[in-house]
């Protein structure tokens, strides 16, 4: 009986911190991805002189894109594109709205906004 009433003090006490580090291993794990992938934009617009358009997306990192703006000396950049830690794929704006362009996941719920781990976590960060 003492046994099952320590184990459930620790328990009481442990959980609440792993399932808090859980989201906070995800938006860590976004921020890593998106500054991965805020590297393979910049690296294709020096070879190619511009970004990839809104309609090639980012996409372009890893194929050619057959599209206007074709870019003259393109390179795969990224072997594959990843999803965000949620499963959903990155979202990216060019123009962005908060810089030359933008990669940005909408966090846990999806959604625009939100705070702690439903917040948007992007490259302005």
């Amino acid at each position: 009986m003492v046994v099952l009433v320590i184990m459930g003090v620790l328990a009481a006490l442990i959980v609440p911190n792993i399932i808090g580090r859980t989201d906070e291993a995800r938006v860590t794990a976004a921020k890593t991805d998106i500054g991965t992938i805020m590297q393979a934009l910049k690296l294709y617009k020096l070879d190619n002189g511009f970004y990839p358009s809104q309609q090639q997306g980012l996409e372009a990192l890893v194929v050619k894109p057959s599209t206007p703006p074709v870019p003259g000396n393109w390179k795969p950049y990224l072997e594959k594109l990843p999803n965000d830690p949620w499963g959903r794929p990155y979202l990216y704006l060019n123009p962005g709205i908060k810089g030359p362009v933008d990669v940005f996941s909408y966090g846990a719920d999806g959604k625009p906004g939100g705070e702690g781990s439903n917040a948007d976590i992007g490259s302005w960060q």
